[in-house]
């Protein structure tokens, strides 16, 4: 798997039905662990990108900033980035004409390009939503890297990272808020996946800027989280809710996989996807305070919480 995902450039057609984004591979080396402060008040986002060779971890926090840490040491590698007038609620990473960059969503309605070798904003905020930003995606779409927001006015909204501009109209459908989004490639084409506080969750063509099929209902309450993963060689997008629960769904028959996945006591508030053994793995985070692993092809937990 990994060869093939090596072979795979971004935007470029894949024999699979689904392309994987990104992944991680081999065990965790308990060893190798650090504790980054200096944020003062609690951390909403986490994502990460490789600049100049050195593994980065971007963070984004209720204190207002977001900011830049070396996974290897451990330490912030400049000031925090630190612009947005409401808690930054959403980071993701892309790479826009070579050069890394992050984008952050916040509860001042915009969202902020970060260049991460300057530390320095590009452009202008993405304006445009009427209520928070809750959650950034990104992705390439006929090869120009686009981000996707989704916020609390019920839209979501791709935006060309290289302009800083927004891309079309506002994808609507869902009915309250939009908390999360992910990417991936579904036969051959860019979509992104939302959850949302009406318990649905959405396919949206990138290209075409549409709703793909009908809304995936299963949940009982809000949507607060969504992965997107290959599982048997099938794409399957893996949601996550206020019901506790973890769901998994086949695209292309609109239906849930087998009987909702349980062990978390509270709400499913964060997923990442990796693939260890060379089996794809989900990895969630629920306001019980547990991070739990999950071998989705069998549905069954990996080892303790």
């Amino acid at each position: 798997m990994s060869d093939d995902l090596r072979n795979i450039r971004p935007g470029a057609e894949s024999s699979v039905p689904w392309g994987v984004e990104r992944a991680t591979g081999s065990p965790p080396d308990r060893s190798v662990r650090r504790i980054a402060t200096g944020h003062t008040e609690p951390l909403l986002a986490v994502a990460t990108a490789v600049v100049d060779g050195r593994p980065l971890a971007v963070t984004g926090s209720c204190d207002r900033t977001a900011r830049v840490w070396d996974l290897t040491t451990g330490r912030q590698i400049c000031p925090p980035l630190a612009a947005h007038t409401g808690e930054v609620c959403a980071v993701a990473t892309a790479v826009v004409d070579g050069r890394p960059v992050a984008v952050t969503g916040s509860c001042d309605r915009t969202a902020r390009v970060w260049d991460l070798t300057t530390c320095e904003q590009v452009g202008e905020p993405l304006t445009g939503h009427a209520a928070a930003v809750a959650a950034v995606a990104t992705a390439v779409v006929d090869g120009r890297p686009v981000a996707v927001t989704s916020g609390g006015d019920e839209t979501v909204r791709v935006w060309d990272l290289t302009t800083c501009e927004q891309i079309g109209e506002p994808l609507t459908g869902h009915e309250e808020g939009v908390r999360a989004v992910a990417t991936a490639l579904l036969d051959g084409r860019p979509v992104a996946v939302t959850g949302g506080h009406d318990g649905t969750v959405r396919v949206w063509d990138l290209t075409a800027c549409e709703q793909v099929g009908e809304p995936l209902t299963g949940h009982d309450g809000w949507v607060l989280s969504v992965v997107t993963t290959t599982i048997g060689g099938r794409p399957r997008i893996v949601s996550g809710g206020e019901d506790w629960t973890l769901q998994v769904w086949d695209p292309a028959t609109v239906r849930r996989v087998g009987a909702p996945v349980v062990g978390h006591a509270d709400k499913v508030r964060a997923m990442a996807t990796a693939v260890l053994d060379s089996r794809p793995h989900v990895i969630s985070g629920s306001q019980d305070g547990m991070l739990r692993v999950w071998d989705l092809a069998p549905s069954g937990q990996v080892g303790e919480p």
